[in-house]
């Protein structure tokens, strides 16, 4: 579509938002729902998203790109820094911002904080979306949703439930209608910018972060070294080779990854797979996982470029 109306002669809106929120409030959770695919990891842990990932919503009236972004929090080290700039450079770029509340969590002086700091952002639309509605009662979805409403004033307030599906049409509608006229900004077929390769490397880091100590997480990357295709004379049905490093910061915690007798890695590798596999298509997929220890590369800039942060 190159015009700004669609066939009943409305307008046409297309546009970014990006939803934020203390870590683990659901902002991944609500984008894979919103879009309909799995474009973004999720966790039980704090902090897992660590890029801004784009997912696209294709509607008939609009086009909503979601923008999903590390949870705001107080870093500890060079990279949490650089989590938090990015999460400043893209809301600076949004057209709405959604803040992600917890249905069942209080207000508290994170969700403050990150609420005075839209006032930077006086461009953006800005929309209060209570997650997790499915987690307690109707009468605590709405003290959660007046408690939220003295925050400040919203263009719009809707509570949701990304696990369970709950009020995800009425929420594109409210954002669609606050997007500006545009044209299509992305073809019919795209849904996300991630590379597979990208994607391949987060799916393995989900499978990893399950299980795993509080303080593991952090000091988890993963990086895609090589990806081969099959020789289509020799190994026409063959599998795709993907081989992956997983980097941890200490050789304790490469022991924690790796398992007894690596079988916590044989484990990590089987759900990956799975995942990946599900991803190409169904594409068999051989996985070779290797655990390497990058001493303190949160810290590190010169560490941190190297995986690509």
């Amino acid at each position: 579509m190159t015009d700004t109306t669609t066939p009943d002669g409305q307008p046409y809106r297309a546009g970014f938002v990006s939803f934020v929120g203390r870590p683990n409030v659901g902002k991944s959770t609500l984008t894979n729902a919103l879009v309909g695919e799995k474009v973004a990891i999720t966790s039980s842990k704090p902090q897992t998203t660590r890029r801004a990932i784009r997912g696209v919503v294709h509607r008939p009236n609009g086009q909503v790109i979601i923008v999903d972004t590390p949870g705001v929090h107080r870093p500890r080290t060079l990279l949490g820094e650089r989590l938090n700039d990015l999460v400043q450079s893209t809301l600076g770029d949004v057209d709405v911002i959604g803040f992600c509340v917890p249905a069942n969590e209080p207000i508290g002086p994170g969700d403050r904080f990150i609420n005075d700091s839209l006032d930077q952002y006086p461009r953006a639309k800005k929309v209060a979306i209570v997650t997790k509605i499915d987690r307690v009662s109707k009468d605590k979805v709405g003290e959660q949703l007046l408690a939220v409403s003295k925050l400040r004033e919203w263009d719009v307030i809707i509570p949701t439930s990304g696990t369970k599906g709950l009020q995800l049409e009425p929420l594109l509608d409210e954002i669609t209608a606050l997007l500006p006229e545009s044209p299509q900004l992305y073809d019919d077929a795209t849904v996300t910018e991630e590379t597979d390769e990208d994607r391949i490397a987060e799916l393995i880091r989900e499978a990893a972060l399950e299980g795993v100590r509080d303080e593991l997480p952090h000091s988890l990357a993963v990086v895609v070294e090589d990806v081969v295709e099959p020789d289509k004379e020799d190994d026409p049905d063959g599998p795709l080779r993907i081989f992956a490093n997983l980097f941890v910061e200490r050789d304790s915690q490469k022991a924690i990854v790796i398992g007894r007798g690596g079988e916590r890695l044989k484990d990590v590798g089987s759900r990956a797979r799975t995942e990946i596999e599900s991803l190409l298509g169904g594409r068999h997929v051989y996985l070779n996982l290797r655990v390497k220890v990058a001493k303190e590369w949160q810290r590190d800039p010169k560490q941190l470029g190297r995986l690509g942060f």
